[in-house]
């Protein structure tokens, strides 16, 4: 990661396509392995993984939370390399204090693959896991319209904020750029909330299972969007208020944290430990698909209006919401 960044900040134009490879490269060795071994610090204690996952999420959106603010300024004032090269020291002091620690926190988590089945979770038979596998990937399945919605936020939803957003602030323009800091902000502010509230809950034996929990988080982000649409509505008469985009963001973080954090904890919980690394793969291709069918909505965006894109989004991911309400008992057996 290190090197790709370097390489986009420095290199001639002609490495662009080999700095993006050895960045995807290198978030492909890291995403899916930092969640197994998160998991695997936890065993077979599967009460905490959502809670603990939920932490980890809010130390993930501390570098979301600072990296609009640090590379944009850097980008906007001096130049985009500069913003490269700030983010290619932030992963060189990221990989110091990694190995600076990983002895003493880690131990021997995830430094030897399993071998045995004594060491797959607390599972009867070769049916049971099987059944488990399935819903998994069901609900991973009911991710990709969360995906869709959610990563409006690179494309539509800046483009909202640049064009049809009033941005001015004390005699100042908010840089459009620094509403990509709202999510992670809010993540930080909101998960270790959200990680009392699930402990809290299940100590009263009331918390949401996952499969249900999913269902709340897809329904959040229905209203996320009708909100949107609605300030879209306004927005081809007049521009509107930031505030409109900050209470979106607002739902849109309450959603995640019902689905993002919580599904990387299903994944440790569910997946057989031997396929444990290639599962979390799995679930982050979900994101992809959903990337991808997200800039191609995202990019309709100047050919329709901002109103008719959130309201297609809008009625896209509450249907999402009812067929998943449709098989959640069904799903519930299945993890169980």
């Amino acid at each position: 990661m290190t090197c790709g960044l370097f390489l986009l900040a420095f290199g001639p134009q002609d490495l662009f396509l080999l700095s993006l490879f050895l960045m995807i490269t290198a978030n492909g060795f890291f995403k899916s392995n930092i969640s197994s071994v998160l998991g695997l610090l936890y065993g077979n204690d599967n009460e905490k993984k959502d809670s603990a996952f939920t932490f980890f999420y809010m130390g993930i959106n501390l570098g979301a939370f600072f990296s609009p603010l640090v590379c944009g300024t850097l980008a906007v004032k001096f130049g985009f390399q500069y913003g490269f090269a700030a983010a290619g020291v932030g992963m060189l002091i990221g990989l110091t204090l990694y190995k600076i620690f990983e002895n003493k926190l880690l131990g021997e988590h995830g430094l030897k693959p399993s071998k045995t089945k004594t060491e797959v979770q607390n599972i009867s038979d070769g049916t049971d896991e099987k059944k488990r596998v399935f819903a998994l990937i069901s609900l991973m399945l009911f991710t990709i319209p969360f995906w869709i919605c959610f990563e409006q936020a690179g494309s539509s939803l800046t483009l909202f904020a640049q064009y049809q957003t009033n941005r001015n602030l004390f005699g100042h323009e908010i840089p459009t750029g620094y509403f990509q800091a709202l999510n992670p902000l809010f993540i930080i502010l909101i998960a270790p909330l959200m990680s009392l509230l699930w402990e809290k809950l299940r100590n009263n034996h009331k918390e949401p299972t996952s499969v249900e929990k999913f269902c709340i988080s897809l329904f959040l982000m229905t209203i996320a969007y009708v909100f949107l649409s609605l300030a879209g509505y306004m927005s081809q008469t007049t521009m509107i208020s930031p505030l409109w985009l900050v209470f979106g963001y607002l739902i849109m973080t309450l959603s995640e944290l019902c689905l993002s954090p919580i599904g990387l904890s299903l994944v440790s919980k569910l997946a057989p430990v031997r396929f444990l690394s290639l599962m979390m793969g799995t679930w982050f291709l979900t994101s992809f698909f959903g990337n991808l069918i997200a800039g191609m909505w995202g990019g309709r965006y100047g050919t329709f209006s901002a109103f008719k894109v959130f309201a297609s989004l809008a009625v896209f991911i509450f249907t999402a919401f009812l067929l998943l309400l449709c098989f959640r008992a069904k799903l519930n057996k299945q993890i169980e």
